[in-house]
């Protein structure tokens, strides 16, 4: 009976209530030995308020279950993150509620694919550009650099010696520009990642962001590891920002870099022992949400949380495909 009543349709449900709340009130008002005088008594009000009260009641908990369902959709709506994508709202009891609630759902899914789409696209760009500017930074800026550092060696055996102090500070400028150009195009193209594998890459990013910030970054990355060429780029950005946001502005001074997966997930957690992030970085940093929109390009899942201890973890889970037996 109570199943059946459930899967009526909302306005029905609606009708139905307050038709027998009205019945119940005109019984009452038929059988019971009351009576309204005019204007009416002391008695008679506490009566008839006491009746609406109750009539009130009755209607406020046979119609509270038939719109709860609409409410439990205007919270998943309420909560739902374009950059969090996978979840859904419920898809039962009332058949206009479910309805909705399906309509809904068939939205998210067009909405998802499409953005995941445009994102991919997006961010192949990115890294095509990239690669250009890196490419661009090593041939032509790195090329020029290391030029003036000739052209200042060959200065070296004719210039007066009260200049060579100098010619010393230029050798040094020069030298100390062509690092950073270096640096620059490590960082736009990871190089390591496309001949050496993700393992090598993540362990040198590390290596390079450690010596530079004067951290100790431990590592711990699964060797047996197969990922796409999709989501191992994936993982090296999302990597390389969160340790850069590390070395910016978390004051730490230990950083744990690990990259595990057991047979149905692959997960990257950074973890350092910090100051902590604050709920307004989530929302106002480019960098993170750099991170979940890369995340939501492979279907991963990026949570970003503030460490009980002390610190900050950013932990990215991807789901793997299933190995076929």
């Amino acid at each position: 009976m109570r199943a059946g009543v459930t899967l009526l349709p909302l306005f029905w449900r609606v009708f139905g209530t307050n038709a027998a709340v009205l019945f119940l009130a005109f019984l009452g008002l038929v059988f019971a030995p009351v009576t309204v005088s005019v204007p009416p008594e002391l008695t008679e009000l506490i009566v008839l308020i006491g009746g609406l009260v109750m009539i009130l009641a009755i209607n406020l908990v046979l119609l509270r279950p038939a719109f709860r369902p609409l409410d439990e959709l205007a919270e998943t709506m309420r909560r739902h993150d374009p950059l969090s994508p996978g979840a859904r709202a419920r898809v039962d009891g009332d058949p206009a509620v479910a309805a909705l609630a399906r309509t809904f759902n068939d939205m998210l899914d067009r909405m998802e694919s499409e953005r995941r789409d445009s994102a991919h696209r997006a961010l192949m760009v990115q890294e095509a550009e990239r690669r250009r500017i890196a490419r661009e930074l090593h041939d032509e800026v790195g090329q020029t650099l290391t030029g003036v550092m000739l052209q200042v060696e060959g200065l070296a055996a004719v210039i007066p010696e009260e200049l060579r102090e100098q010619l010393d500070e230029l050798r040094e400028t020069a030298r100390d520009g062509t690092e950073e150009v270096r640096r620059i195009a490590r960082r736009l193209r990871p190089e390591a990642l496309e001949d050496l594998g993700l393992q090598s890459a993540l362990s040198a990013l590390a290596t390079r962001i450690a010596d530079q910030a004067q951290l100790h970054i431990s590592r711990r990355l699964d060797s047996g590891l197969t990922l796409s060429q999709q989501q191992e780029l994936v993982v090296y950005r999302v990597a390389q920002e969160a340790l850069t946001n590390v070395a910016r502005h978390a004051e730490a001074e230990h950083v744990e870099l690990c990259l595990e997966s057991d047979d149905t997930t692959a997960v990257l957690a950074v973890r350092d022992n910090g100051r902590g992030l604050h709920a307004r970085d989530l929302s106002s940093s480019h960098g993170i949400r750099g991170m979940r929109e890369r995340a939501m390009l492979i279907g991963a899942q990026l949570a970003i949380t503030r460490r009980p201890e002390r610190g900050t973890e950013v932990k990215l889970t991807i789901p793997l495909d299933p190995v076929p037996t």
